[in-house]
């Protein structure tokens, strides 16, 4: 089994959700099923386009990296996303 860390983000891209999981397309459909659901941050704030995952063997190490990039600052996540396209 694998271990996605991801971002997302909405259509103007002005604001980043983080996450993990076991299932990266499971969790995506979620995320667009919760769009203006004020319970969720990612909802709320309509988070369901995948601009960036990393794959890991294990659930710990994608929660270690999902915490490593929650710290970082927005003009460094903004970095890694545009690194990846």
């Amino acid at each position: 089994m694998s271990y996605y860390t991801n971002i997302t983000t909405n259509t103007k891209k002005n604001v980043f959700y983080t996450g993990m999981t076991n299932d990266l397309q499971r969790r995506m459909q979620e995320h667009r099923l919760e769009r203006g659901k004020w319970k969720h941050f990612a909802g709320r704030y309509y988070c369901h386009k995948l601009v960036y995952f990393e794959t890991f063997d294990t659930a710990i190490e994608a929660i270690e990296r999902e915490k490593e990039i929650k710290d970082l600052s927005r003009e460094k996540k903004n970095r890694i996303n545009k690194n990846k396209e």
